[in-house]
């Protein structure tokens, strides 16, 4: 079962099935990666596709780095299984710091490879074969690959189309005997929504109700813009047993490629999730770690920076898609550095329409179709990239609806 047919296959690639379990079949590469590939064989483009925030990691963590490098041989070993002790005492705190409640960093904090380790680790230990598993549609397009990696079934919840926001009468109808959790992202990936503290709170009593396990992707809690403010579940105390949250340092702190997350779960949800952390990583790679205390430890002021310059990142995205009205609509992110654009071509599937703007506009974009049933009809935009990066990317597309005759 995949969500849209592959960008790659769509593109002439074909597959290897004899001697594939059925259940990598069941999967697909994500569209996400995918369609960098697809790009690197075209040449010369320019993305608004991939989320990768186009900030260097601030000096402060490089220059920590270097130096535990030179004085501290153990960084070239493994660490304990759920971390340093330090790192995980340092992220215990930030938590209740920002979320205000008290975490045990012995028993309730992993450190993982990334929030995708994080979250792959919760989904493989609470959904068995069959378990249907809530995902708000669109979701992001990992979240779905990874349920049914887990031999889960994803029922797909659609938001509202008008503000992106969730439904809960809608996710209360979805629910079944069969349904094992619920998956959330908030602030959203991939249509830049915040959810309002009124249905988080609903859906935290639907788990309750039902007996649920929330999985929370918090890896852009930080990430709101015009002076809201991201309300977690975790700060419920009815919530404490049935929340696996996850967080990453990839985008608060500029460090995509050091790989590198943390999990917040009950004493009881952890222990099962350390066995899969072990089978999937034994632990995160120690200099990462470093890098990550140096992040908590040190100066805070990039963070606030970082956001400021996507906010005005997000306004000039905003901005140029309006230029382009009424080929283009879409909801005004309040979060992350992502939105969903709907073009106006019934007609044309999202890979089809995504795959045209790679191979003749040059420009890389997400089929919305990879993020479920209701992004199909959408193509997924970041603006984590340059200002000019992004003028660059609108001008062609601009160009390309003048050339195929759509825009006059």
């Amino acid at each position: 079962m995949t969500t849209t047919r592959s960008a790659l296959e769509a593109s002439g690639k074909t597959y290897r099935t004899r001697g594939i379990s059925q259940r990598v079949r069941n999967i697909a590469l994500s569209a996400i990666k995918e369609m960098p590939l697809l790009a690197s064989k075209v040449g010369g483009c320019v993305s608004l596709g991939q989320g990768i925030p186009s900030f260097p990691t601030p000096e402060h963590i490089v220059d920590a780095v270097c130096r535990v490098l030179r004085e501290r041989p153990e960084t070239g070993k493994y660490s304990l299984g759920p971390g340093m002790p330090v790192l995980r005492q340092a992220i215990a705190h930030h938590l209740s710091q920002e979320k205000a409640i008290a975490v045990d960093p012995d028993r309730e904090i992993c450190v993982t490879v990334g929030a995708m380790e994080a979250l792959l680790a919760g989904i493989l230990t609470v959904v068995d074969r069959g378990d249907e598993v809530i995902l708000p549609s669109p979701n992001y397009a990992s979240h779905i690959e990874q349920v049914l990696l887990a031999e889960g079934a994803p029922v797909f919840v659609p938001l509202r189309e008008t503000d992106w926001q969730l439904d809960p009468d809608a996710i209360r109808r979805a629910i079944t005997s069969k349904t094992r959790a619920i998956v959330l992202c908030n602030p959203h990936n991939p249509t830049g929504a915040l959810f309002s503290e009124d249905t988080v709170r609903a859906v935290a009593a639907l788990a309750v109700a039902h007996d649920l396990v929330v999985i929370c992707d918090e890896a852009y809690d930080f990430l709101t813009y015009d002076g809201r403010s991201h309300f977690s579940m975790m700060s419920l105390p009815e919530m404490r047993d049935r929340i696996i949250a996850t967080f990453s340092f990839s985008k608060k702190y500029a460090m995509t490629g050091w790989r590198v997350g943390y999990v917040f779960a009950s004493e009881g949800l952890l222990d099962q999730m350390m066995k899969v952390h072990d089978a999937l990583a034994i632990c995160a790679p120690t200099i990462a770690q470093y890098a990550a205390l140096a992040a908590l430890q040190g100066p805070q002021d990039g963070v606030a920076e970082i956001r400021q310059a996507l906010q005005q990142r997000r306004d000039l995205t905003c901005r140029r898609l309006d230029a382009l009205t009424p080929w283009f609509s879409y909801v005004k992110p309040r979060g992350a550095y992502y939105l969903m654009a709907r073009y106006q071509l019934p007609e044309v599937d999202s890979v089809t329409f995504a795959l045209r703007l790679l191979n003749e506009a040059r420009v890389v974009t997400i089929p919305g179709g990879a993020f479920g049933p209701t992004g199909e009809h959408h193509i997924r935009l970041s603006f984590g990239g340059t200002e000019d990066e992004i003028n660059e990317a609108f001008d062609r597309v601009d160009g390309w609806l003048a050339s195929t005759g759509m825009r006059r």
